[in-house]
């Protein structure tokens, strides 16, 4: 056998996990800013506020609108998903090891993802709550708790530009489907979704998307509205693959691992909704 077999291995594991990682990964990584190939601990964005149009007298000069820069800086952190492959259970089984493999490591690398960006999403602080629009802590996601999001949404000028998102669990999922605008509303088709294989819906001008892994506060699942600017996430290192051979283990060691960050950008661009999951 040649000596550079592994290689070959290597490589073709590789790009599995890749694939795996792309088909199965994160549900949210699409939906947020990114930005790839960071060098360094962390990454910085951009934040930029509004400007204030103004008349300007014959021979004037031209009023400025000093437009407010900021930055917020997201750290970047790295994360593995590694397992054994021994190389006489591979002769012993009758499943693709490394198949499975690749898809517990994308699994596991997408939930992490995904974790990120949800905690970037909970340290947000505006809240679809209000006693005259008839939403409370007491109940599940509402036609009116739906609403009022839209609307502060709106009231903060936030862009309704197509890059508006909803993020739900699924217990609200199944309360949106007893709402007649939403079950009655066409489906979006696979084609135009940027993941592949899994429920998605547009309403209101935004594309909704139930996850399980929205963050569950004692009876409270946490959901969001939001605008794809208001989250950022940045990658130093999207997969990769290592897989070195252990005498000692007569296995081979399959590790995949990233380095990625989330961060909360513009806190006027994201609205929480509280809703009770018995």
């Amino acid at each position: 056998m040649s000596s550079t077999i592994d290689q070959a291995f290597i490589k073709f594991y590789e790009t599995e996990v890749q694939e795996a990682y792309q088909r199965h990964g994160s549900k949210l990584r699409p939906t947020v800013r990114s930005k790839t190939d960071v060098r360094g601990a962390s990454a910085v964005f951009q934040k930029v506020g509004r400007g204030t149009a103004a008349a300007k007298a014959r021979d004037g000069i031209v009023p400025v609108m000093n437009v407010a820069h900021s930055t917020v800086e997201c750290f970047l952190q790295d994360y593995y998903a590694g397992d054994w492959i021994d190389r006489l259970d591979e002769l012993k089984t009758n499943i693709d090891e490394r198949m499975v493999l690749a898809n517990a490591g994308a699994y596991a690398l997408g939930r992490k993802t995904d974790e990120l960006i949800i905690a970037a999403m909970d340290t947000a602080t505006r809240e679809a709550l209000g006693t005259t629009a008839g939403t409370t802590d007491t109940d599940g996601l509402t036609r009116a708790k739906v609403l009022l999001a839209f609307q502060m949404l709106g009231n903060a000028d936030v862009p309704d530009d197509g890059q508006r998102y909803a993020v739900v669990g699924w217990k609200q999922w199944s309360d949106l489907l007893t709402i007649q605008e939403f079950a009655n509303a066409q489906y979006v088709g696979d084609d135009e979704l940027p993941w592949k294989g899994t429920q998605a819906k547009k309403w209101l001008g935004a594309l909704w998307v139930p996850h399980s892994g929205l963050t569950l506060n004692g009876s409270l699942r946490y959901c969001y509205f939001y605008h794809r600017t208001a989250i950022a996430h940045a990658v130093g290192a999207d997969i990769q693959t290592d897989i070195t051979w252990h005498g000692d283990h007569a296995a081979h060691f399959v590790n995949s691992m990233m380095s990625q960050g989330s961060v909360l950008v513009d806190n006027t661009g994201i609205v929480r909704m509280r809703c009770v999951e018995a």
